[in-house]
């Protein structure tokens, strides 16, 4: 595939969505309630119904990668040029940075800040790692197994279950990651935290399209007898 002004605006604005989501729903939790198991629940589902919906709907036009780890290993996997990798990189950046300032907006904040909230440890770098890997080896499994149709349900669940089992709430996606710097609010992310996030999730991505293609080999190995 190579990036069009459709494919290219579908990245831009399907990430710019996605951050909106992740971003609002964490704002309108801490708002309706106190308890952060609550708020982060309300999170959770709001970006799996998001994700789902954007991939079936935007998936015909760019792939519906809205994530440079998945840009990345569709370039190594040579289903996408490295060039329009990086043109897709650019606009899922500037459409997270783009979604986290709309929902500072629509709650009544400072359209522009910077998060405070530090959240680098050595568990939250495994948690990445943890989330990421897992991503990409469902995503890169189901398309070698040609099981494209199960792709947006695949990843909404995934998404969905490691942002209630990492220590990290599974950004696993270096612009959403880049995106949160741009709140102050319970999904935002502190600058200083945010290298630390994006090296366990270029490793796990790395690690995961491995993965995949372990599991895609002894599943098309097993021949009839």
């Amino acid at each position: 595939m190579r990036a069009t002004t459709k494919s290219i605006t579908a990245e831009f604005f399907g990430t710019a969505l996605l951050v909106c989501a992740v971003v609002g729903s964490g704002i309108m939790g801490t708002n309706l309630s106190d308890d952060l198991g609550v708020v982060l629940i309300i999170n959770a589902l709001s970006t799996m119904f998001i994700l789902a919906l954007l991939i079936y709907m935007l998936a015909p036009l760019s792939g519906a990668h809205f994530n440079p780890a998945v840009s990345l290993v569709s370039a190594l996997s040579k289903s996408l040029r490295p060039v329009d990798a990086l043109i897709y990189l650019i606009a899922q950046i500037l459409g997270a940075i783009s979604g986290a300032l709309t929902a500072n907006f629509m709650f009544g904040l400072p359209v522009i800040q910077i998060s405070n909230q530090a959240r680098l440890s050595a568990g939250t770098i495994v948690g990445e790692f943890i989330a990421t890997a897992g991503l990409i080896t469902i995503i890169f499994t189901l398309l070698k197994r040609n099981k494209v149709d199960l792709v947006p349900i695949a990843v909404a669940g995934w998404i969905g279950a490691a942002y209630l089992f990492t220590s990290s709430t599974s950004f696993a996606n270096p612009a959403v990651t880049i995106g949160r710097i741009f709140t102050d609010s319970f999904s935002g992310i502190a600058p200083e935290s945010v290298p630390g996030f994006i090296l366990a999730q270029i490793v796990g991505a790395l690690v995961g399209y491995y993965l995949a293609g372990v599991l895609s080999r002894n599943s098309t190995s097993k021949k009839p007898t």
